[in-house]
């Protein structure tokens, strides 16, 4: 069973802390508050920290050499709250050593339909696309 806790600090300040220790800061997105990442953020970076992970053990097991991953991702909100998630973009930028679009493009399909349970718990709700880039091509 995974577990956290949140605690509010002060004003619109908090910290999540999950089951090990580990911590982030959250806040509002006021100029009051903006110590740490809006919630809505950390659902953003919670589904590409996800797919990231997969990525590079799934790119591993294939005996890629991957010297890079930067995922940039992108959502859009409905205008009306409680302004949930309608879509998600997610772009990888890869580099490394011998990877194939096919390798690539396969990873990121199995972190998306099989492995990544943030991706899983938002699908029915939220429209993911993806692309990639290799070495900085397209």
């Amino acid at each position: 069973m995974a577990s956290a806790r949140v605690v509010w600090l002060e004003k619109g300040q908090f910290v999540g802390i999950d089951s090990t220790k580990h911590s982030v800061v959250l806040s509002t997105k006021d100029e009051e508050n903006g110590t740490g990442m809006s919630p809505s953020d950390v659902l953003l970076v919670a589904v590409a920290s996800c797919s990231a992970v997969d990525i590079v053990r799934i790119l591993e097991k294939k005996r890629m050499k991957l010297t890079k991953l930067e995922i940039d991702i992108e959502g859009d909100k409905a205008s009306e709250p409680p302004w949930p998630y309608k879509e998600i973009r997610m772009t990888y930028n890869v580099e490394g050593e011998g990877l194939t679009e096919k390798a690539v493009a396969q990873a990121i399909e199995l972190s998306e339909e099989k492995y990544c349970s943030v991706a899983a718990s938002l699908r029915e709700n939220v429209e993911i696309t993806t692309k990639f880039s290799i070495d900085g091509r397209s």
